[in-house]
């Protein structure tokens, strides 16, 4: 009785995970067409074909860095397994409410931040504050950060610089073609096909990796597999499952980065994803999850403020970093919550 309510909980868990990761490419991977849209370089459907093929690739050789780094975000080793699945259960519950919430009112917020306060939220309150592997001792002895200390420096670095090199990006392409003709735009509109598909890839490496991290996490809590190491049949369905929701989704999101925040042409849209690129392969490598929603608005933000800082739409940007801020607490709030209700319920079932 006891493996089969195992079994229920890490099946329902791993396709909860696959639907936050369909949310993910809703949410996130639409701000990589926002930019060949916006410039009006690709349209619509090849421009969804182009990213959905892309993302599915980065995962396949991207590695599993930050699968690794989300995956250890808590320490549940020891515990009951029906216990940690439902924890995790809830913590993705959590992430997925965001995302929908976000996807909804067309703002770019993060499903990184999502997902890690929805673990944080439900494994403090489910199981424990010790649970949670904070990692800011390690960082403060050794300079090496771990677990939170880890995911919220990316999530806060990844911006800065990504703005900063769109920033020099920019510049230097303006200095570059500034005695081109209009014939350039040619070439910019077939340079966005290559510079599209780099930015897909590195998302895909990026971002599905944080849900191959939570289902490798629930076969490791639910004894199913004997050490963390994600098996191909989930690098390949995480990959598969973002493509498609990054090909199905996020329109209403297009319209914000790509319209909202900076008047955008092919220079822009190219320096644009080249900046945001380097910035999520360079943090996928290092095993960095960072969210592709902030590294591509504060590109926008960085090559506009090269050319026109007055042409900027800040008040734009100021609702979009306000909505970061309140990510990580709002979903953890949610994955607390969620995790309080379900345990007592489970433990009035006898489930735990």
């Amino acid at each position: 009785m006891a493996a089969d309510i195992v079994l229920v909980l890490a099946v329902a868990a791993v396709a909860l995970t696959l639907a936050f990761d369909f949310t993910n490419g809703f949410n996130d991977a639409a701000n990589i067409m926002a930019m060949p849209i916006a410039s009006r370089a690709i349209s619509p459907f090849r421009a969804a074909m182009l990213v959905g093929f892309f993302e599915f690739l980065g995962p396949l050789l991207g590695g599993t860095a930050v699968a690794s780094t989300i995956g250890k975000i808590g320490h549940m080793d020891g515990l009951p397994e029906a216990l940690s699945l439902i924890v995790l259960l809830c913590a993705i519950a959590a992430a997925i409410s965001w995302n929908l919430l976000a996807w909804k009112y067309g703002i770019p917020s993060s499903s990184s931040h999502a997902l890690i306060g929805g673990l944080v939220g439900a494994i403090g309150v489910g199981v424990g504050w010790e649970h949670v592997r904070w990692g800011f001792d390690t960082f403060a002895e050794t300079g090496v950060p771990d677990g939170v200390a880890k995911v919220l420096l990316a999530l806060i670095a990844a911006p800065v610089l990504s703005g900063l090199v769109g920033f020099a990006i920019h510049g230097l392409m303006r200095r570059a073609t500034s005695g081109a003709t209009v014939a350039l735009n040619r070439h910019l509109k077939v340079l966005q096909y290559f510079t599209t598909s780099v930015m897909a890839f590195a998302h895909g490496a990026n971002d599905a990796q944080k849900s191959m991290g939570v289902i490798t996490a629930v076969l490791v809590l639910g004894g199913f597999i004997p050490v963390f190491d994600p098996p191909l049949w989930v690098v390949v369905a995480c990959g598969g499952t973002i493509a498609i929701g990054a090909m199905l989704g996020g329109w209403r999101i297009i319209r914000t980065v790509g319209f909202q925040i900076y008047r955008i042409r092919h220079l822009h849209a190219v320096d644009t994803q080249l900046a945001a690129g380097t910035v999520i392969l360079g943090a996928a490598l290092l095993g960095g999850p960072v969210s592709t929603a902030h590294v591509t608005t504060s590109s926008i933000i960085g090559v506009g403020a090269s050319e026109r800082p007055k042409s900027i739409r800040w008040t734009r940007g100021q609702q979009i970093v306000k909505t970061w801020i309140v990510t990580i607490p709002g979903a953890g709030a949610i994955g607390a919550t969620l995790a309080f209700v379900s345990l007592a319920v489970a433990s009035a079932a006898g489930l735990v």
